[in-house]
């Protein structure tokens, strides 16, 4: 992977075409709006949930949430294997048929796991005698409007391959503008139902859009019948990769949702539950800006990493990081000087924050940034099992650090201050694996 990573920027490299086109105005205008659209709508989501939905069962919908993310589990780097064969092909002017089946059953399997973990949903509730048949109903639509990001981030990485990347983010720009509508609309009076029944069509829509472009060039095909043929091809093809993606994706996952599962089981639904999903909003939408923000340096880092051009690496390295401080920035004077306003504004009565949260936030925020920067680098220079190992260290430090909290009886603002004390610690750890790696490999060696 790391060789092939390397190839494929150094054939783009002399042209400088497809370098023009990653940083084109329209691009970066785009780009930058749907991730300050995702940051939004995560607050939008939780300022609309917290007045029309009864503490007790807001958390329940945050958990569901949590539970529709963490199907992401079967992403297990996938798209980004897929990425590779599709980038490839698109880089010598040529058409993959067997990299197109590939994405297409990767797709459908995506798909296919949405729809049954939202059936699986409503047997769980309806199941229940506490729980509705509207209720089971609710609950099942927002798994499945949780779960289908799965596809859809994955669309954005194939769309990427094939340098449809305006396409996609103009379907992501109606995606946040009717979401946040749709949202804003039940606070006068639209039915929680409608808003999950609109959100889901507007994914069919969506997706639909996106897979017809895809069609149209050579990225995805019409096979179904050869779903499960093409499904287990590509598995074999790339067992090795799959291994190595694999372990990197699910720890990254584990690190993200475990709080949910353990906040509402160590110290009850209601309000822990709801500080914990407004705290991580915030996180996880600085990451989405981060995230932004590296894409821009991407073209050059892998340039340099080609042409083992150790200052260029560093130099754009180094960009990447001044991007991610302006958001860190903003946010973080946010959190220090404005936090209970802000809190008070978006959940009233729903919980009340405790200020040490908000200064917890600010060091997740800080550690974030030095986390993305890194594993952008990894990523894209092809440093799977670096990632791999740093994730899995992380993950094992979690769960180390969530039974000595547990054991002691700490409390919850205890509990999200180790969480980030821990993240700290990996946030560091990625950015050593960073140096010591695509840094260290590019760097002239000197004469014994």
């Amino acid at each position: 992977m790391q060789a092939h990573v390397a190839t494929i920027t150094a054939d783009t490299a002399p042209s400088g075409r497809s370098h023009a086109r990653l940083i084109s105005i329209p691009y970066l205008v785009l780009r930058s709006t749907t991730a300050a659209g995702a940051f939004a709508m995560g607050f939008v989501q939780t300022l609309v949930f917290a007045r029309v939905l009864s503490p007790d069962r807001f958390s329940i919908f945050i958990l569901v949430g949590a539970i529709g993310a963490s199907l992401w589990v079967a992403d297990l780097g996938l798209a980004k294997i897929v990425f590779v064969e599709l980038r490839a092909a698109r880089l010598a002017g040529k058409v993959n048929d067997h990299a197109a089946g590939h994405a297409s059953a990767v797709i459908l399997l995506y798909a296919l796991l949405a729809a049954a973990g939202a059936l699986g949903c409503f047997a769980v509730t309806i199941a229940r005698p506490s729980f509705s048949l509207i209720d089971a109903v609710d609950f099942a639509l927002f798994f499945l409007f949780v779960a289908l990001n799965l596809v859809w981030f994955s669309l954005r990485s194939i769309s990427i391959s094939v340098d449809e990347y305006l396409f996609y983010e103009k379907l992501e720009l109606i995606r946040r503008i009717v979401n946040v509508a749709t949202m804003l609309a039940m606070l006068v009076g639209l039915p929680f139902t409608a808003f999950l029944i609109v959100s889901n069509a507007l994914w069919a829509v969506l997706i639909t859009s996106a897979v017809a472009k895809l069609i149209a060039r050579g990225a995805l095909v019409l096979r179904v019948h050869h779903f499960g043929h093409e499904l287990i091809r590509f598995f074999r093809t790339n067992k090795g990769a799959i291994m190595r993606s694999g372990t990197a994706a699910l720890s990254d996952l584990f690190t993200y949702t475990f709080p949910y599962y353990v906040v509402p089981a160590a110290f009850g639904l209601g309000a822990p539950v709801i500080i914990l999903e407004v705290t991580f909003r915030i996180f996880r939408g600085a990451s989405m800006i981060y995230v932004a923000a590296c894409d821009l340096a991407v073209p050059g880092q892998t340039r340099a990493f080609a042409t083992r051009d150790a200052p260029k690496l560093i130099r754009t390295t180094l960009l990447a990081v001044g991007l991610c401080c302006i958001p860190a920035a903003c946010a973080s004077a946010l959190m220090i000087f404005a936090a209970q306003p802000l809190f008070a504004f978006l959940l009233r009565s729903a919980a009340t924050v405790p200020m040490p949260v908000a200064h917890i936030t600010v060091v997740l925020l800080i550690a974030n940034l030095a986390h993305m920067v890194a594993l952008s680098l990894l990523q894209h220079t092809g440093f799977f099992r670096n990632i791999a190992r740093v994730g899995l260290s992380l993950a094992a430090a979690m769960i180390l650090a969530t039974a000595v909290v547990l054991f002691l009886k700490v409390d919850f603002v205890g509990f999200i201050a180790t969480y980030a004390v821990v993240y700290a610690g990996g946030a560091i750890a990625y950015a050593i694996a960073a140096i010591r790696g695509p840094i260290h490999a590019v760097s002239p060696r000197k004469p014994a």
